[in-house]
């Protein structure tokens, strides 16, 4: 009789319990690298589901190729976070309110490396300021703890700050929402990102905002062409990085295509019949362009006067005094590195002349790549 063959056993592979368990990989398993949602409003950060779920956030899609949760963090009034990324958000969001209060979120460091908090206002709007002198009394945005950052109010929505957290590794920054005065549907959803201090996303000392790349557009705080108000009482930097192998730069007032007289450019400063001012002559509302001229190279400047000027207000943006009638012109600045300086004083109605219309401002940028002339 021949000997029966046997088959050898082959061992019982359960794929569902290899996936759960990758899914439940430790933190150090992938990076933390953010991630989109699922619902594609919010972005969120990569980690396993168990972490996610132990740090209070909510799984939203997945990421790391299937073994990660996009994890999303949300906190609302009267509460702190160390969580990157985490969206502060008015209770209900997206829902609007209307109610008289303060709505507070302290942020922690999530590690001792980090140095500065990038806060997105992906929606923000509150009641605007007063009609008058432009300041905000019903509702304020206040960051503390860090150094001073002027207040907000009305409409940024895809505006941004940077918050310089300091070294120590206890050294939290409060984000506070306070709203008073008559009714108004008022919502925010606020990211708040944490950059440390070795990393390319850091931006520069003293910078409020910041802005990389070759060309770029950025306004004044609640700047609308139509409705906007300029808000009274801010000095703050914004900051451009100058890419590789540029050496100059050039504004241009953005295109309004809401009035018939731009208001893309309105800090008047008491400018005469609606023109532009330049240099001492801008005492109440400025921007500052270090060394700002008409001029396409640092060897021929023109105009009158032949040398550049730092402050620009009125409402044409010019680096040339001009009158009412004349459009504003592109402005370059060879000066490094690339900043701009803004500052509004307390007075917009009660001035003489008036500033009640101003709108603030918006500026496109380009670089200007090195050649013979720019050095």
């Amino acid at each position: 009789m021949r000997p029966s063959r046997l088959t050898p056993l082959r061992p019982v592979i359960d794929l569902r319990m290899i996936l759960d368990s990758c899914l439940s990989l430790p933190l150090s398993a992938f990076k933390n690298e953010e991630c989109g949602s699922k619902s594609g409003n919010n972005n969120g950060t990569c980690y396993s589901k168990s972490d996610c779920t132990k740090m209070g956030g909510t799984g939203s899609g997945t990421c790391a190729h299937g073994f990660g949760v996009c994890c999303i963090f949300t906190k609302s009034c009267g509460y702190s976070t160390k969580n990157n990324g985490t969206y502060f958000q008015n209770v209900g969001y997206p829902s609007t309110f209307d109610s008289v209060g303060s709505c507070q979120l302290t942020v922690h460091k999530c590690n001792d490396n980090v140095c500065q908090l990038r806060l997105d206002f992906e929606n923000f709007v509150l009641a605007q300021p007063e009609p008058i002198d432009h300041q905000c009394q019903d509702d304020q945005f206040i960051v503390s703890g860090g150094p001073p950052i002027p207040a907000i109010c009305g409409t940024n929505s895809g505006a941004h700050m940077y918050v310089d957290m300091g070294m120590s590794s206890n050294s939290p920054i409060t984000l506070t929402v306070v709203t008073s005065g008559k009714s108004f549907s008022r919502s925010f959803s606020i990211k708040v990102t944490q950059i440390e201090c070795s990393s390319m996303s850091k931006a520069s000392n003293g910078c409020l905002q910041y802005f990389t790349g070759v060309a770029g557009q950025f306004f004044s705080f609640n700047y609308n062409s139509g409705s906007g108000l300029q808000l009274s009482n801010t000095d703050y930097a914004i900051c451009i990085r100058m890419e590789r192998n540029f050496c100059g730069i050039q504004y241009t007032a953005c295109k309004d295509n809401t009035n018939s007289v731009s208001m893309s450019f309105s800090i008047t400063g008491g400018a005469p019949a609606d023109g532009s001012l330049v240099g001492t002559s801008c005492d109440k509302d400025w921007i500052t362009i270090p060394c700002a001229t008409n001029s396409n190279s640092v060897t021929s400047q023109s105009g009158t006067p032949s040398v550049c000027v730092d402050r620009i207000c009125g409402m044409v943006f010019n680096s040339v005094r001009t009158p009412s009638g004349n459009p504003s012109v592109p402005v370059n600045s060879f000066s490094k590195p690339f900043n701009v300086f803004v500052h509004t004083d307390g007075s917009e109605g009660t001035s003489s002349p008036s500033d009640s219309s101003n709108r603030g401002f918006c500026l496109n940028f380009i670089q200007q790549p090195c050649t013979s002339s720019l050095g």
